[in-house]
This record gives structure tokens, sequence and C-alpha cells, in this order.
């Protein structure tokens, strides 16, 4: 995709996104109404609940260099022997936006002409946090319908590899094969296989080789006014099909039309679950993290079948 048609695409979609904040539904969720939202609970048949989450790394491995920090801070070996009453203690730490671990990315994490989306500033991105449009701006969650679009599935594959690009025409076969459709206030969930393939060829450098979608195909979520777009890989591939623009999904999604992505999620039990319930729409609720002025936050969303 030339620069040019990429500059194009943008504008295009960029004019049909709303202010930053409307009737407090920042971006895209505010095609999440209310209605929605309770109209989203008769999704749940059996009441089962999946993550869509993958455990969180702690070792070092070739997509994952500086991995989370989980210390125990308590007991110590004399309390572990003692009578007395005493807690187990833990500290926590990671990277965010890494190429391994489950996480939201806030609407205040893409920077682009020198602007976030809906024209704010960049330079409300500060040393001491975001001013605006942080994960905060979630702390109420995010309730609706979710749909799961399973492309391996579609192409009789269990993953796509490295390199390859999900299309608008994937998308709406996967629709037609599952018997489910995308619709306003929707989140999308786009499975390519990544973890799948993580988990049986080993993990390798993501950074520069992942599966994701092809930047035309993010006119497929203007179209069908979906809230989030989640994915068990990055969303964007690597390559880049746009030159000198290394994350072209993230810059249409996030910064021309206000949809929050999730990166990294695992689909393969929630894939089983909707293939046994023959059906590939759930109710969905994600709760990401309380922290003012942060750009993302780890996640793990739960789908209720």
């Amino acid at each position: 995709m030339s620069a040019h048609d990429f500059r194009t695409l943008y504008e295009r979609l960029r004019g049909r996104a709303a202010p930053p904040a409307v009737e407090g539904r920042c971006g895209a969720l505010r095609h999440l109404t209310p209605e929605r939202v309770a109209a989203a609970a008769a999704e749940v048949r059996v009441g089962r609940t999946v993550s869509l989450a993958a455990p969180i790394d702690t070792v070092p491995g070739p997509d994952d260099p500086e991995p989370a920090v989980h210390r125990m801070t308590g007991p110590s070996p004399d309390d572990v022997g003692s009578d007395a009453l005493h807690f187990a203690t833990d500290r926590f730490a990671m990277n965010v936006h890494g190429d391994a671990d489950s996480h939201l990315d806030a609407l205040c994490h893409v920077m682009f002409d020198g602007e976030l989306y809906g024209r704010v500033p960049a330079s409300t991105v500060t040393a001491e946090g975001a001013r605006r449009l942080s994960v905060d701006l979630l702390s109420a969650g995010i309730v609706g319908r979710g749909v799961l679009l399973d492309i391996p599935r579609l192409r009789g594959v269990p993953w796509l590899e490295p390199g390859d690009h999900v299309t608008s025409d994937d998308l709406t076969a996967a629709e037609a094969a599952q018997g489910v459709r995308a619709g306003p206030g929707d989140l999308l969930f786009v499975r390519v296989g990544h973890r799948l393939r993580r988990t049986e060829r080993g993990p390798w450098n993501a950074a520069e080789a992942r599966v994701g979608l092809h930047p035309t195909a993010v006119e497929f979520l203007a179209e069908r006014e979906v809230s989030v777009l989640g994915g068990d890989g990055n969303n964007d591939t690597a390559p880049s099909a746009v030159k000198d623009i290394a994350f072209p999904v993230h810059v249409l999604a996030i910064h021309a039309l206000g949809i929050h992505l999730m990166d990294y999620l695992r689909f393969e039990d929630l894939g089983a679950a909707c293939a046994e319930a023959g059906r590939w729409s759930f109710l969905c609720v994600v709760a990401p993290l309380r922290l003012p002025g942060a750009t993302g936050s780890p996640v793990n969303p739960i789908a209720v079948l």
C-alpha cells in the first residue's frame, strides 16, 4: 500500500470519527449504547465463562526480552516456620505494550502528525502520564456483545504464517462461514492463530514478523461501527504493508476512528467453546486496571456464553 493511499484512507476514516467524547462515551465506544449493552446480556445461554487472555510471561524470550517481574515480598523463612499470623505478599511490574502479554491500548497510545485521537495535542502526554484519553476513561469497564471471527478456521489451517494479512474479504467470508455478523457497538475479535503457533513452534521475534489486518480491513471496522478490536497478535502485520508506517492499523483504528485495541489475546479456549455451542457471539466483559494517566493496561477479557 503506497503512502499516498494510506494517507487517503486515513483522512477518509478520520472524517467518520466523532469528537473525543460524546455523552461520556469516548471514541468508538459511542456505538456501544446502554441499549446495546442490555441486549448483549441475551447472548448468555449456558453461563459458561472463558478467559481471552494469555498467562503473563515472566521468562525472557525472543518476543519478550523484558518480561513481567513477579517478586515475592513475604513471608520470610521465619514467618513460614511460625505459628503466628503472617501474610504472603508480592509485587508485580510489566511493560504493558510488549509483544507477548495480553493488553489494552488506550486512545492516548498512538501519536501521529503531532496529535492523538480527536486532534488532541500529543503534548498532553507527559513524563507524568497522559492528561487526556488515558485508560482511566474505561474505569467503568467495557461490556457488550463479542464476536469472534476465526480466519485460520476459514482457510482450513491451524494458523496464518507471519507476514500474512487479514483482509476485509476474509472478515466477511468468516462471518458467512460462521453464521454471525459484526455490528454497531460490538467487540470484534479476530483470530489469526498467533498464540497456537507460539505454543507449538516456540516464541519468535514478533516485532519483525507477525500476522495482522491489512490496513484496508479497517474500513470494515468503520462500516460496521464496532467499538473494540482484539487480536491474538498485534493486530498489525510485520513487516508493515505501508512504507515508513510501522503500525498502520493502530494509526487507523485508534488514532483515526477512536477504537480501543487489545493485543496478544488468546482465543483457543474461546474458539472451542464457540464451536461447541454452535455460535460465535457472546457477552464480553473487559475490566482494565484503573491507572490514571496510563497509555494502556494488562487485561483479562471474559466471554460469557
